[in-house]
């Protein structure tokens, strides 16, 4: 299983801190969209690394056309030799028409359609096919020599879609490269509704499962102290009861028997009743959703859970005053590659 660490350093720092967690071990280097573009801080973390890859965890598509995304995504591969994994994902509704002021609609479809508009533009760039997609949400049909990277000797990266519910799973393993889970599932709905969505897709596009990259990233609820614990855990209950207050995440908590907890939260979001959210997120329920233990057992416990289906996984951990890094991400990495051999 590979390891993904989280980039957590300011702009200015970022190169830095890459470099010394490709030297601690990591294998991918992961950005989000957060407060930065991605893909700056992976162009940054490229020229302090010489081995790991970089993904983006995630860009967000729908903010982007994917022209504009194609050229951004080539500009870091480019840099890092061929280093990048594209990993996308749809955001929901309210963000893209309200914060990005971007259309929405019919996200699985569209996800789709995206993946193959990124994969058209690519292959004019570095096979020299002619351009000429036209889907239902999107048209590509102009590319000249002067729009044309001349630097295209590494190719295509990987594109890699963030998928929750079964029909952007299906979507996403019939033509993208490879699938980010959300942190916001469970055991059950892994093995019960995404993996025979992924199987799904991968039967419609005729491919095998070695072909798809499985990438997690749980909850991991631990700490050195018990202070240290605390605070992760208040993080994830408040986390885990953000993402629950959405509809279309209702699958996750009904796998668990828990979906009428969704409705409750999602009332609670819309009263802007944020910090009580988090107290209707139970014990038995975390432990459904996040790791859960002590640093040296966390990796036999995602192991024992996961182990068969991530092919790699996050390993930063949230403590609501930012990410864990350095030593501590480090213990918890080396303690799941030990548990999986």
């Amino acid at each position: 299983m590979e390891i993904i660490a989280g980039i957590t350093a300011p702009l200015p720092q970022i190169a830095a801190e890459a470099g010394q967690l490709e030297s601690n071990g990591a294998d991918v280097i992961g950005a989000a969209e957060l407060g930065h573009d991605p893909l700056n801080q992976l162009l940054l973390a490229a020229t302090g690394t010489q081995r790991a890859r970089l993904m983006t965890g995630i860009a967000v598509a729908f903010a982007r056309s994917p022209m504009t995304l194609a050229l951004a995504a080539h500009d870091v591969n480019s840099l890092s030799g061929g280093r990048l994994m594209l990993g996308i994902g749809s955001q929901i509704k309210p963000h893209i028409e309200k914060r990005y002021s971007m259309p929405w609609s019919k996200p699985a479809a569209r996800m789709r359609e995206y993946v193959m508009a990124l994969k058209a533009i690519w292959a004019a760039w570095y096979e020299g096919a002619p351009l000429d997609f036209r889907g239902e949400f999107y048209h590509h049909t102009l590319m000249t020599p002067m729009f044309t990277p001349l630097d295209g000797e590494h190719g295509a990266p990987p594109v890699l879609v963030a998928a929750v519910g079964p029909l952007m799973s299906e979507n996403a393993a019939e033509v993208a490269d490879g699938v980010l889970l959300h942190a916001f599932t469970t055991e059950e709905y892994v093995r019960t509704v995404t993996l025979p969505a992924i199987e799904a897709g991968l039967a419609k596009g005729g491919r095998d499962r070695s072909e798809l990259k499985i990438v997690g990233a749980p909850f991991l609820v631990t700490g050195k102290t018990e202070e240290e614990f605390a605070r992760v855990k208040l993080a994830a209950l408040n986390q885990i009861a953000f993402y629950g207050s959405t509809p279309a995440y209702r699958g996750v908590l009904e796998s668990v028997g828990y979906g009428e907890l969704q409705g409750e939260l999602n009332a609670l979001s819309k009263q802007g009743r944020w910090p009580e959210m988090g107290q209707c997120v139970d014990d038995t329920l975390l432990e459904k959703i996040a790791v859960v233990g002590e640093p040296q057992q966390i990796g036999s416990k995602l192991v024992q859970r996961y182990g068969d289906v991530f092919d790699a996984c996050q390993t930063t951990v949230y403590s609501g005053e930012g990410y864990s890094a350095g030593e501590f991400s480090q213990e918890i990495a080396a303690a799941i590659k030990h548990a999986a051999g």
